[in-house]
């Protein structure tokens, strides 16, 4: 019995010196090409020459994200099924009635790995150059100024209700099956305004056809240092990042987390990741399981209170 014992308490040990074993799978809740995929696709190869072992990324799209976490929730928690998450999973506990998951108590949080922003653009017609004068535009004029999402509970809908309660305006929600349909009608003068994942809208602001204003992160994005985040501009306090996690399935050996981490965290610091997703308008990002759990704690008590406030419901 003894002998028995001794080999069960030495199993997880040996499991994480001989891990990886074969290909691991991560699971993007999203289709190919879009952000997440974009950034899922850099990090695995990275992560496959540093373990020398298939990362294959597997797009799991659907149900407003929930799919792919759906499916990574209930795979085998082994350390072959790894999840990308978006600020999508701390969105819908509070924009759904029922999830099949949580996000909290299903996953292990691994490490955040970038960090993108969005900008808050206006048509070039708007008698506005500055946030500040946004507002008092929107003030002046309740009811009157439309804003534009990729849709509703989409994280440019948050950003733009979160935007309007801290402003203290009355402005009109305006959603979109997609960013690229807003920014088009955005364009044409459809609406007046919105708040758009930097990297879409950055052709169109140099090429005149939007006003930037503000960037929505806590700090000035090196892609355009020239725009002030909107909280130095008007909202102190105001934040809303683009972020990208990675996690595993609840119960993945600990020993096992802690080397995705750290795996994670070389990775993410390569010289060659920062050129990478500079093209995508992130910053890679590096740091402890600890810290991206504080992370999506924080951004869940944030958008329960944003989507409360508002009214907001899952289409």
């Amino acid at each position: 019995m003894l002998c028995a014992g001794v080999g069960v308490a030495f199993a997880p040990h040996a499991a994480a010196q001989t891990y990886p074993a074969k290909p691991i799978r991560l699971i993007a809740p999203s289709s190919p090409g879009s952000g997440v995929d974009i950034v899922a696709r850099f990090y695995a190869q990275k992560l496959a020459a540093q373990i020398k072992q298939q990362v294959v990324v597997e797009n799991r799209a659907g149900a407003g994200a929930n799919l792919g976490a759906e499916i990574a929730a209930k795979a085998p928690p082994d350390g072959y099924t790894l999840f990308m998450g978006t600020p999508a999973h701390t969105i819908n506990p509070s924009l759904y009635r029922r999830l099949n998951y949580d996000i909290v108590r299903d996953f292990v949080p691994i490490s955040q790995v970038s960090s993108g922003q969005y900008v808050a653009v206006v048509h070039p017609s708007l008698p506005v150059k500055t946030l500040p004068q946004l507002i008092a535009l929107a003030k002046a004029r309740p009811g009157q100024l439309n804003y534009g999402s990729a849709g509703n509970g989409n994280a440019t809908h948050l950003a733009g209700e979160l935007f309007r309660a801290m402003a203290n305006v009355n402005v009109v929600h305006v959603p979109y099956k997609g960013s690229g349909p807003a920014l088009v009608d955005l364009m044409g003068g459809q609406m007046q305004f919105m708040f758009s994942n930097l990297t879409a809208a950055l052709p169109h602001i140099k090429s005149g056809k939007l006003r930037a204003l503000a960037v929505t992160g806590a700090r000035r994005t090196p892609i355009a240092p020239e725009l002030p985040t909107v909280a130095e501009a008007a909202l102190p306090g105001y934040a809303v990042e683009s972020w990208f996690g990675l996690l595993a399935p609840a119960g993945t050996p600990p020993e096992i987390v802690a080397r995705l981490t750290t795996e994670t965290n070389t990775a993410m610091r390569a010289p060659e990741m920062k050129e990478r997703l500079a093209s995508e308008g992130a910053d890679p990002m590096a740091g402890t399981a600890t810290e991206f759990a504080a992370l999506l704690k924080i951004e869940i008590a944030k958008w329960a209170k944003v989507v409360k406030q508002a009214g907001i419901t899952a289409e």
